[in-house]
């Protein structure tokens, strides 16, 4: 599977160490350009390139950044793509107020309609050092379940499927709204 990543922080970065573990082709993305990734490229295979390209041609792409992405990012990208949202908002330490966030919507809500697409909910849940050592085969006693969350039943079901591929039970936490 083809798999863009825009946001290469702690979540980010593990993600793309799992999804090329699992024997995903991964590009990662940043605001600050393909240069300041190249050590990342270097280490774990995955191609550094820009916010665009992430999104460009991919199956899924993963937004693990703060709530400041481009409107018109995913126009041009087909509608099956999968986005998945691994963001939560903090007013205070980073996002600012967000009014309809205040006003009663979910972060993804608010996501979805700053991107004009649905996005599925994840890996909100677990803190970045927990991912890449939490990661275990199916089946196993101690492997940690992660919520997912959207609307879209088969891009959720696709999230759940990566998800489970790259070590974690994926429990289906129901709509965005429920998010």
């Amino acid at each position: 599977m083809k798999i863009g990543i825009v946001g290469a922080g702690n979540i980010g970065s593990a993600l793309a160490r799992l999804f090329l573990a699992a024997g995903h082709e991964v590009t990662i993305s940043n605001s600050r350009g393909p240069d300041s990734l190249a050590e990342l490229a270097t280490e774990t295979g995955a191609r550094a390139a820009t916010i665009e390209d992430a999104v460009r041609g991919h199956d899924v792409v993963v937004v693990s950044v703060p709530t400041s992405l481009p409107r018109e990012l995913f126009a041009s990208a087909p509608a099956d793509v999968v986005i998945i949202d691994t963001t939560n908002y903090y007013p205070q330490q980073r996002d600012g107020r967000l009014d309809g966030i205040e006003a009663g919507d979910t972060e993804s809500e608010w996501v979805q309609q700053h991107l004009g697409r649905p996005v599925i909910k994840a890996f909100n849940t677990i803190e970045a050092t927990h991912l890449q050592p939490g990661a275990k085969p199916a089946g196993s006693v101690d492997r940690i379940a992660l919520a997912v969350a959207g609307d879209d039943v088969l891009a959720k079901s696709k999230a759940m499927a990566l998800i489970d591929g790259i070590g974690f039970d994926a429990v289906d936490a129901g709509t965005i709204k429920g998010s």
